[in-house]
């Protein structure tokens, strides 16, 4: 099969970032990266300005590192709480899961977080304190710190009074 070299002018998922060269097959370079303006041949003219787009994807980097360390100081600041619901005994009903994390360090610390970015092992089961780690970027982590309830029972006896009016 016939490779090519490209510039890549942005970043693309599973390729690189603006000013890394690769090689990717003809086709794709020819009926998608050029055609949609993502990358152009890397031929002697055009590696002149490759040293352009690596001062600003430097740039771009260095903006997006200190946003996330940014967002990691106001979740580090933050003791997440969530119920789980429990049945007699203590019993779990359910589990506390990435989504239900991200959902509630969005409302409760204003921090949007990809629910992927979150390393979660298995769905938190138990009652209690947690620690969590998000990768808000490649080289920023954070521990959260989640507290996990159980709803009492004077607010379990109103949801049933509530269910039968």
């Amino acid at each position: 099969m016939a490779t090519v070299q490209l510039i890549l002018k942005e970043k693309i998922a599973h390729l690189g970032s603006e000013a890394d060269i690769v090689t990717v097959k003809a086709g794709y370079a020819r009926n998608f990266l050029v055609p949609a303006g993502k990358a152009y041949l890397a031929n002697s003219s055009n590696l002149r300005h490759v040293n352009k787009l690596k001062a600003e994807r430097a740039e771009r980097e260095a903006g997006e590192k200190l946003e996330a360390q940014n967002l990691a100081g106001k979740i580090r600041k933050s003791v997440i709480k969530l119920e789980l619901a429990t049945g007699q005994g203590g019993k779990a009903f359910g589990s506390i899961t990435t989504s239900d994390i991200a959902e509630a360090i969005l409302t409760q610390a204003g921090v949007k977080v990809d629910r992927h970015a979150i390393d979660l092992e298995k769905p938190i089961k138990t009652t209690g304190k947690h620690e969590v780690s998000v990768r808000l970027h490649a080289e920023v982590d954070v521990l959260v710190k989640i507290n996990v309830t159980a709803p009492t029972e004077e607010a379990a006896a109103e949801g049933e009074e509530s269910d039968e009016s």
